[in-house]
């Protein structure tokens, strides 16, 4: 198409004047974002002929500060392309400002050339950064566990408000501000700033919690979880502190410095029903905590990467004496890649090792069905263990897409908002090694599981997924499920 359309211009260039010509100027498409054009190559020229990148345009950013947008493109003013590397130089410079998530929209075309000087256009539609919110979340692993076998008990929700901040000075920088009660009585306030240096190489984050709980997982038994409660005292309180360093020499890897210091105290009641909860009966642990880490992104969108490869990798040390003494390792990833013009199949993989093996805490051992760890078709369990992970295998089509338009008003442009509605089927193999299993059985022996569904992509990131699950312990069901790429 883009030969197509050169070969269209150069034979209207041989009938021009000789003087500089100019494009106009492309709009923003709210749902499919514009393809990239490329200027023409004169019709003498050879094929190697290179562009000069003359100057750069950025409009549209309003809060955000050009030197952030710059910084996301694979090219510089004085760099010389070949038309081809140009135009994919376009695609992946428009891929990667959307995966910074702050604009809904971006363009990346030609402004205008004179010969082989070109100047550059990048178009942007910023998001909304402030969310001032009511806050009300389940506690419970998932949506099914709350639902279903906790009959959605309102005793089993936090709630309160929440402060999400982004881009707060214009250099993609979040805050984060949470003030919680009902289940668990939380404060908490973090700080991610991308760049503190003029390279805009090395980044920082700050994050500081502390709360209390009448109610705590103290064992897993029959690989479900566990819970003791008591109406008139808190049975957990807990600190915990970090400070992060990041480095970005680059676009696609992040490498992160962590260092953290946790404080833990449970009551007796926990110790007396589980001594290994913090080993040896004792109901505190107070321990420093240093870490590397690193991720990688190089996908077509992060919030659903229907192609590219994503990456995240961390190493630590938890603890320094007997009481609290872990190291540990954890590892994601997965690749995606199109199998037609609207349909995908991914491969995501996860693993965790601890060590030592033997006499590790129960506060230590969570590996399957915590967080975004799980296998489908295992919600309502969870599998403990020191070592252990998974591979998902999924196949994705594009079932329809559509837009719903919310009218302007005088302050406010007409909104399109965009509907993706994709169809899948997907399997799963895990294994976790527990040492110590106790009497769960799902530890030590491979686990499968496999089914079908539909996942809902819209705007600011938002995914929910169906899925109709099946396990090889002979069970089914639906499961619904917020986003996750892993």
């Amino acid at each position: 198409m883009v030969w197509l359309l050169a070969a269209v211009l150069t034979t209207v260039i041989t009938v021009l004047p000789a003087r500089a010509q100019t494009l106009p100027e492309p709009a923003i498409d709210s749902v499919k974002l514009t393809d990239i054009a490329a200027p023409p190559t004169p019709m003498s020229s050879p094929d190697d002929s290179l562009f000069h990148i003359k100057r750069i345009f950025v409009t549209g950013n309003r809060k955000t500060k050009e030197p952030v947008i710059l910084r996301e493109l694979p090219f510089r003013v004085g760099d010389n392309y070949r038309l081809q590397d140009l135009v994919q130089n376009f695609e992946k410079a428009r891929k990667q400002l959307m995966n910074t998530t702050l604009f809904h929209e971006v363009v990346v075309a030609l402004k205008s050339f004179n010969g082989y000087d070109v100047e550059v256009l990048v178009q942007v539609k910023e998001r909304w950064y402030i969310f001032p919110l009511p806050y009300f979340k389940p506690v419970d692993r998932n949506l099914n566990q709350w639902l279903v076998e906790q009959k959605a008990s309102l005793s089993r929700v936090n709630y309160g408000v929440k402060l999400l901040y982004n881009n707060v000075t214009g250099f993609n920088d979040k805050l984060r501000l949470y003030a919680i009660t009902g289940y668990t009585q939380q404060f908490s306030l973090g700080y991610d700033r991308m760049y503190i240096d003029r390279a805009m190489k090395w980044g920082m984050n700050v994050n500081v919690a502390l709360g209390k709980n009448r109610e705590i997982n103290y064992k897993t038994i029959d690989d479900k979880q566990a819970f003791l409660k008591d109406e008139n005292d808190y049975l957990r309180n807990f600190f915990n502190s970090s400070l992060e360093l990041t480095y970005r020499r680059a676009i696609k890897t992040r490498h992160r410095f962590g260092i953290a210091y946790v404080s833990e105290r449970v009551s007796d009641s926990v110790a007396i029903s589980n001594p290994s909860y913090f080993k040896f009966g004792r109901t505190q642990v107070r321990y420093p905590e240093i870490y590397y880490g690193m991720n990688y992104f190089d996908v077509d969108y992060i919030p659903y990467p229907t192609k590219g490869y994503v990456a995240d990798f961390t190493v630590g040390k938890r603890g320094l004496n007997n009481t609290m003494n872990m190291w540990y390792i954890n590892a994601k990833g997965m690749g995606s890649w199109h199998t037609g013009k609207n349909s995908f199949f991914s491969l995501a993989l996860a693993g965790s090792l601890k060590a030592p093996f033997r006499r590790q805490p129960y506060f230590n051992k969570r590996i399957l069905g915590y967080g975004d760890v799980f296998m489908q078709g295992y919600e309502y369990y969870v599998v403990d263990g020191v070592a252990g992970g998974y591979a998902k295998a999924t196949f994705a089509k594009k079932i329809v897409s559509f837009k719903i338009r919310i009218p302007g008003t005088r302050k406010l442009a007409p909104q399109q908002i965009p509907i993706n509605i994709y169809g899948k089927t997907f399997g799963n193999l895990g294994y976790v090694y527990d040492p110590e299993p106790g009497n769960n059985i799902l530890s030590n022996r491979v686990l499968v599981s496999g089914g079908f569904g539909i996942d809902v992509f819209t705007i600011y990131d938002w995914t929910v997924k169906f899925e109709w699950s099946f396990n090889q312990l002979g069970q089914n069901g639906l499961y619904l499920h917020r986003k996750t790429i892993f």
